[in-house]
């Protein structure tokens, strides 16, 4: 999943995860050179984040 889909998914702004990712233990993947990179985050890391968010 690239950054916008992340964002969209958990309904926060791009800069929010670009700004959050590490804290939250999401690895981003860097696809490219520069200003163009894309960073992707594997779709399975998001699921556990948020399953490890879940209120009891």
């Amino acid at each position: 999943m690239d950054t916008s889909e992340v964002a969209a998914m958990l309904n926060t702004s791009m800069s929010w995860v670009y700004r959050e990712a590490s804290k939250l233990g999401l690895k981003g993947y860097k696809l490219g050179r520069g200003r163009n990179a894309k960073v992707l985050y594997k779709r399975s890391e998001i699921f556990k984040w948020l399953e490890q968010q879940k209120i009891h």
